[in-house]
């Protein structure tokens, strides 16, 4: 939350002090979408040297700038395969998220999103940076007016850099359609089949939430939001895109996140 509220009596005091200070506005890494700040990027996932304070300042801060990770010898980390050459996580910052070694997630144009990352490291990495992952809610709130299809990138096969010009929300949120898939914080039953259905709410949209009363097969444990849609799905890819087929110790190439305030 932007903004603290004091009742005395009849008295509101909306957040004197952080409003006299210019506290109540959203850093420069991210976008007002009513009471939360929304990053306008989808999150880079950066391994920072202890030793340089400044910059883990300024990542925590949203005043970190690609150009500051590079010179500051940040590492992004994510999918080692060709189309994004990142550096994998390391052992510190295992696949549970359970981390001896902080990373952090951070929100710059410019730069492949990283994949390749469970919900677990999100979380983590989103939090390590002062952040969280957007609930359910909040992304489909940031996302409205997303153009859907085109000029996202929703048919390339491969990810493009952060940032997509044009593929922005009513907010100001960037390739919120499209590029690839952000893991939300909510968990919920798995869905029963593999199959995707589209026509949601009116649109091509995929609904990955189908539950097949015929299925004789039941996920076991919870599954983890996904939403939006990715690089190679087509006029599925849209703000109303769901999915609810990976288990949050899932990972892929095609599936990133987003943080918030």
């Amino acid at each position: 939350m932007k903004r603290s509220v004091i009742m005395f009596g009849s008295v509101m005091v909306v957040g004197l002090l952080a409003a006299l200070a210019g506290a109540d506005q959203c850093p420069p890494d991210s976008v007002e979408a009513g009471p939360v700040c929304v990053d306008k990027y989808e999150a880079s996932v950066w391994s920072i040297p202890a030793t340089n304070t400044v910059l883990i300042k300024k990542v925590k801060g949203g005043t970190a700038t690609l150009a500051a990770l590079q010179a500051g010898k940040a590492t992004q980390l994510g999918c080692t395969t060709a189309r994004y050459n990142h550096t994998a996580f390391p052992v510190s910052f295992p696949s549970s998220g359970n981390w001896t070694d902080p990373v952090y997630a951070v929100s710059v144009a410019g730069t492949l999103p990283t994949a390749c990352v469970k919900w677990f490291q999100a979380e983590q990495a989103c939090a390590l940076a002062g952040k969280r992952l957007l609930t359910n809610q909040e992304w489909q709130r940031a996302a409205a007016s997303t153009p859907d299809g085109a000029p996202c990138n929703v048919s390339s096969g491969s990810p493009k850099l952060t940032g997509t010009a044009g593929c922005v929300s009513a907010w100001g949120a960037f390739d919120m359609v499209g590029n690839v898939q952000e893991w939300v914080a909510d968990w919920v039953p798995p869905a029963t089949t593999t199959a995707c259905s589209t026509s949601l709410f009116g649109t091509a949209d995929i609904n990955c939430m189908t539950i097949d009363p015929t299925s004789s097969s039941i996920p076991s444990g919870p599954a983890a939001l996904i939403r939006g849609g990715s690089f190679d799905d087509g006029t599925g890819a849209g703000v109303f895109a769901v999915n609810g087929l990976r288990q949050p110790s899932n990972a892929g190439g095609n599936i990133g996140f987003r943080c918030g305030r």
